[in-house]
């Protein structure tokens, strides 16, 4: 199994202190792309890539666009000023396939990317929704928190 648990990007990270990504409301266009079992992808990814894509009924390769909430700021529940980042709810409609993860990317940005996502176990969809739920956007929560 080629998935070792949801991750950051480590180039991601780099590129955030040189001003590559504009994850604003207005900002770059980021996607969600799914994947198998035997992906390779981890924290050490750094772009888009079609080995191990899923393939199935309804959905198309690179995934699909996510809506981007606004950057913003807030206090933590530990009294940190903290600056998240994140995503609305993705919802691919009645696919067919199986997947185990998937990856966050910026295709504004040569496909750079941004997050891995582990599902923990392969999910199986038989034309139906599959509903990938991003965490509560909130400087205790959100997906993306420095």
């Amino acid at each position: 199994m080629a998935f070792t648990g949801s991750q950051i990007c480590t180039s991601f990270k780099k590129e955030l202190g040189q001003a590559v990504h504009n994850m604003d409301t207005a900002g770059d266009v980021f996607k969600l792309a799914l994947y198998g079992d035997t992906a390779s992808i981890d924290l050490a990814t750094t772009a888009y890539t079609s080995a191990g894509e899923v393939v199935g009924t309804g959905y198309s390769a690179g995934g699909m666009t996510l809506s981007n909430l606004a950057a913003s700021s807030a206090t933590s529940v530990s009294g940190v000023q903290t600056a998240f980042f994140g995503w609305s709810t993705a919802t691919f409609s009645a696919v067919t396939l199986s997947c185990r993860g998937a990856l966050i990317y910026n295709s504004s940005k040569a496909n750079r990317a941004v997050a891995v996502i582990d599902f923990g176990i392969t999910i199986a969809k038989t034309a139906a929704d599959l509903v990938v739920q991003m965490p509560v956007f909130d400087a205790n929560n959100a997906l993306i928190r420095i």
